[in-house]
């Protein structure tokens, strides 16, 4: 039987539970699991536990994560993402400078509320699943941590490229797409986009090889 640590590239539009689903039939092994759930549209490191290093699956959860993201100003979706719909656009008037000032208001110990289309369970349903029916349901914030948030590059005239250094439970399009609204008190003017380049996972704790 296998057991170990699988570090998976996870690609484009997979979830992270069809990337376990896809090696349970490779290696014919129930107990597969991931460490942190990455969106569709993101990729990058997925550390994937395979037999008994599911017993470790906890400890990497825990540790801290990083990742690379897209910010475009001037439009918002009800995903909070480029894969949502379009709820409203507005011309861009934030600069680069006004991002830079903007940025450390969202480091340190925040509170964040759950986008609705997430895979966080409220009274026994995803989010998600309650998003896609049309409805919305009051999410109590939760505690998490933003240590880094880093304005790497601007790509376009409202595109930027910020690298996020967070804790477990971390939503990086929360954040990102309330960045603008925060300090303009008019939410329409963001969306979150992900990923202009590969999403990073980085978990602090040593991979261990597929034995």
């Amino acid at each position: 039987m296998p057991n170990g640590i699988i570090v998976i590239d996870k690609p484009q539009d997979w979830t992270s539970m069809d990337v376990c689903a896809k090696l349970r039939g490779l290696f014919h092994e129930k107990r597969i699991g991931h460490a942190g759930t990455l969106d569709p549209m993101a990729t990058g490191v997925l550390p994937v536990f395979v037999g008994q290093a599911t017993r470790a699956v906890s400890f990497a959860e825990d540790g801290e994560k990083e990742y690379i993201a897209g910010l475009r100003l001037g439009r918002t979706t009800d995903t909070q993402d480029i894969s949502g719909e379009t709820l409203d656009t507005h011309p861009v008037l934030t600069g680069r400078e006004d991002l830079l000032h903007l940025l450390p208001r969202f480091t340190g110990e925040i509170q964040q509320v759950p986008p609705m289309y997430s895979a966080v369970k409220i009274g026994g349903q995803k989010l998600y699943q309650i998003a896609r029916r049309g409805g919305e349901i009051e999410r109590p914030a939760r505690p998490v941590t933003v240590y880094e948030l880093e304005l790497l590059d601007q790509t376009g005239p409202g595109d930027y490229t910020l690298r996020i250094r967070c804790s477990k439970g971390t939503y990086v399009r929360t954040p990102v797409s309330y960045t603008h609204s925060r300090a303009h008190e008019t939410p329409e003017h963001l969306v979150c986009r992900l990923p202009l380049e590969k999403k990073k996972t980085a978990c602090q704790f040593v991979y261990c090889l597929l034995l």
